[in-house]
């Protein structure tokens, strides 16, 4: 391909939005390892920043000193992608201001390597479509193609079969994250060893959001990796417990261990439960649901412009 840089953009800042599961079931394994699922997936507005710079070489810098700045991060491993597969030899200064917690469940790392592959298309002039970029997200990992389009979607296979459906209301969230993390790996492999019985009922989901029916989709949800990372952790299901006694309904996000409770309104007790949870170390965080794309700040010369990606303008 080997297009040059368009010199009149010189520096990109992008907003790589989280994301978690509404409902995830696994529905069967492949023969190359990978599970196969079914999954409803929303963006939310907890988000990284991330500043590209077109530069003669491929740079990472973080805001925090124990990320790797090598190709152990997907940023690195996105970018690095994205040359290869459009033959430049382009480079650019990337830095990272983390806010997405890490090993979580929230798709931080996935979310920054969609806006990689997003910021870094545009950067460097590539004009790749939506089909490439997906092809190459999905050598990423299996979060990075929903990434790309963010949203609420219905996501399938390894988690590139993407369905969008109507946007969901902005509904706040308490965010809430213990003091450890998990191995998504360790999860799915422990996953195979259990005789799950109790599925979400996915598609029953997806009729509410097509309904409108908003809190109906508490009566279907679930997530089938809760209950390893709960046997994994059992402090994780007593602070579950207690926000749904306390009447929030609450569910884990991905593999976890960051959990999530909808926040009705005129809820009372959320200030309560958040210091709670804040005095057992746990990081807490109010957030709502984002629609779709990933939000740029183009620099081109003096002039200051925002507008927002949407995957049909990648």
């Amino acid at each position: 391909m080997g297009n040059t840089p368009d010199r009149s953009t010189e520096r990109i800042k992008v907003k790589a939005f989280a994301k978690i599961n509404l409902s995830l079931d696994i529905v069967g394994k492949r023969s190359d390892g990978y599970h196969e699922v079914k999954m409803i997936m929303q963006s939310i507005a907890l988000h990284d920043s991330l500043t590209f710079t077109l530069a003669p070489e491929l740079s990472l810098r973080t805001s925090e000193s124990y990320l790797p700045v090598n190709d152990q991060n997907l940023i690195i491993k996105a970018a690095k992608l994205l040359k290869q597969y459009a033959g430049i030899k382009s480079g650019a200064d990337i830095y990272l201001q983390k806010t997405i917690p890490v090993g979580a469940g929230l798709g931080g790392g996935s979310a920054d390597a969609a806006a990689t592959l997003m910021a870094l298309n545009q950067l460097w002039g590539l004009h790749l479509d939506t089909t490439d970029l997906m092809k190459l997200a999905v050598m990423i990992g299996a979060d990075v193609p929903f990434c790309l389009t963010g949203g609420t979607m219905l996501a399938e296979g390894i988690g590139e079969k993407l369905t969008p459906l109507p946007a969901l209301p902005k509904v706040r969230l308490l965010l809430a994250k213990p003091p450890f993390t998990v191995k998504t790996k360790e999860v799915y492999g422990k996953y195979g060893t259990l005789s799950v019985t109790a599925h979400p009922q996915i598609m029953k989901v997806v009729d509410c959001i097509k309904l409108g029916n908003f809190w109906g989709i508490t009566n279907y949800w679930g997530n089938v990796l809760e209950e390893v990372t709960l046997q994994l952790h059992p402090t994780l299901k007593t602070h579950m417990l207690e926000l749904t006694r306390s009447g929030l309904p609450v569910r884990m996000t991905g593999s976890g261990p960051t959990i999530f409770a909808l926040i009705p309104e005129g809820f009372t007790e959320l200030d309560k439960l958040k210091e709670k949870l804040s005095k057992d170390n746990w990081w807490v965080y109010e957030s709502d649901f984002h629609q779709g794309g990933n939000q740029f700040l183009v620099e081109k010369g003096g002039e200051h412009g925002e507008k927002t990606i949407t995957p049909h303008k990648a």
